[in-house]
């Protein structure tokens, strides 16, 4: 067996695996080609394994991406390679489909939060219920937004600025990695980029990774604006992308996975943690500070999603683990 670190390449096996294998329907397995990712595979299996290393952690991102027949010869592979490293597992965007069988494996698995999809082929911003989104929409091109899809390698520095701009209003923040998207690199080709400007000045971006899987089409990844900025910027840039991809025939627009939300005791497993079922719902309420997730709900309500996709973490053990949750936030660069 064997483990490596790969950089995304239009040929690489990750990308033909999550193009391929897409069972699990996981609406974000294509940031699994983010640079810094390690790539497990094993010679007599059709797949991968996707993960970081975050100190005495081994993060993975969503189930294996594999063939049926190959899935438990795979995971249990991956599992027995990660004890061997003295390492401690624990799997984060599981979906429904592998968060049963990681249980039935012996993981303690607890819904983490949730994605969300937006139908495309009816959607329409007409009617009441998108009045408000309609006016901040109307704003931002009265103010003078002009929006574009454009080649990222064309616009580096106006995204340079608008990352710059953003990260400071936070405070100097990091940037995100892992479980957000990331722009350039060799795996650029495949993601789209919409830009917008007011008076040839870059104000925000929203950049879209293909899902593939039954909901096929776009999912709203990375996205950024100047937080002095003309108020209905993401918005309208949203909503022209939303056009576009209709146009296209494209049936799915996802949202992403937002920890914390769409909690609902129905979509907990057997056998999950009951203290870390309630650690979820307090974050949900109290855990703005850890991540905004009641801030990016509200801006995903706003397109009046039709399905919710509960999200699972699975932790290699009878119990769950709170420093392997930790390690989550680690791998993703935010502490």
């Amino acid at each position: 067996m064997t483990a490596t670190t790969t950089e995304s390449s239009t040929d690489t096996p990750v990308l033909d695996a999550v193009r391929t294998h897409t069972a699990s329907e996981n609406p974000s397995s294509f940031l699994t080609l983010n640079s810094g990712n390690s790539v497990f595979t094993v010679p007599d299996a059709d797949g991968v394994v996707v993960y970081r290393r975050t100190g005495r952690h081994a993060v993975q991102l969503g189930g294996p991406f594999v063939a049926e027949q190959d899935y438990g010869t795979l995971l249990e592979a991956f599992r027995q390679y990660v004890r061997d490293e003295g390492l401690a597992l624990v799997g984060v965007q599981l979906q429904r489909t592998d968060a049963e069988r990681y249980a039935r494996l012996g993981f303690t698995v607890n819904q983490v939060g949730a994605s969300w999809a937006v139908g495309l082929a009816e959607f329409t911003l007409r009617g009441t219920r998108f009045m408000q989104l309609r006016n901040k929409i109307s704003r931002a091109h009265r103010n003078g937004l002009q929006i574009q899809e454009v080649a990222a390698a064309d616009v580096q520095d106006a995204i340079a600025a608008i990352d710059r701009a953003w990260l400071g209003s936070k405070g100097g923040a990091q940037q995100l990695e892992f479980l957000v998207g990331q722009i350039g690199g060799p795996a650029q080709e495949h993601r789209r980029l919409f830009t917008g400007t007011i008076d040839g000045a870059p104000v925000a971006y929203i950049s879209y990774s293909p899902v593939y899987g039954s909901r096929a089409g776009w999912m709203h990844d990375l996205s950024r604006r100047v937080p002095e900025g003309s108020p209905g910027l993401m918005e309208a840039i949203n909503a022209h992308a939303i056009e576009v991809f209709r146009t296209e025939g494209v049936e799915w627009l996802h949202f992403g996975f937002t920890p914390f939300t769409g909690l609902d005791a129905s979509h907990e497993l057997d056998g999950h943690s009951a203290a870390f079922q309630w650690l979820m719902h307090a974050l949900w309420a109290e855990g703005a500070a850890l991540y905004p997730a009641q801030t990016q709900l509200s801006y995903k309500q706003k397109w009046a999603p039709d399905v919710l996709i509960p999200e699972y973490v699975a932790f290699d053990g009878p119990q769950a683990s709170l420093p392997g949750f930790a390690h989550v936030f680690r791998a993703c660069n935010a502490f």
